[in-house]
């Protein structure tokens, strides 16, 4: 009978997410985790097979704390800039997260590739949003989202990397100027979606 694992996948999950959050992927170490169990690192492979599983987890976690940022904007209006606001404050305060969510590439177009907006729940939310809020045709809604997604990652890139610092204030005006120009081409047929590569790797 095997033993008993000594943490459960969630505390171990938990306890991961917490070190990439602090310090970055780079210091998820068997040993920095064991560490950071209170253990060694021999209780982590009874849970898991290895610390490739472990980091899988620890994405699965991190797009789960960042699905409960973008969530909050359900209760604005009008809740898609909101969405793009609650992205920019997950950049500030989990710069690390934001990081491994949206700045580690592994070669495959995770967020603007085609399927992306039928099985993300952030994306799946925010379709729904500007659908609902303004009244555009599936086809505008993906092309709005498409393009105010690129402007908004960059000042997230922006915001987690250190480079700027954007007040509040900043950010929505930013926002709010993007979406209306993205917004103008659309009414006028002049907008098209981005074509999307993959990253080949060498």
């Amino acid at each position: 009978m095997p033993p008993k694992p000594k943490f459960t996948r969630e505390e171990i999950t938990a306890a991961a997410l917490d070190l990439v959050s602090e310090k970055g992927l780079n210091a998820l170490t068997a040993r920095d985790l064991g560490n950071r169990l209170g253990s060694s690192a021999r209780p982590i492979f009874t849970a898991f097979k290895n610390m490739e599983e472990v980091q899988q987890a620890v994405r699965d976690a991190a797009r789960e704390r960042f699905v409960s940022y973008a969530q909050k904007a359900v209760h604005y209006t009008p809740a898609f800039k909101q969405m793009g606001m609650q992205m920019l404050l997950f950049a500030r305060e989990e710069p690390r997260l934001y990081e491994l969510l949206f700045m580690k590439s592994d070669g495959t177009p995770h967020f603007l590739e085609e399927g992306y907006l039928s099985r993300d729940k952030a994306g799946i939310m925010a379709l729904e949003m500007i659908q609902r809020d303004y009244g555009l045709e599936r086809e505008d809604a993906r092309k709005l989202f498409h393009h105010v997604w690129i402007f908004t990652f960059g000042i997230g890139a922006l915001c987690a990397t250190g480079m700027c610092y954007f007040s509040d204030e900043e950010l929505n005006e930013l926002l709010g100027q993007d979406f209306m120009a993205i917004m103008t081409q659309i009414k006028s047929g002049g907008l098209r979606n981005p074509t999307v590569y993959p990253v080949r790797k060498e």
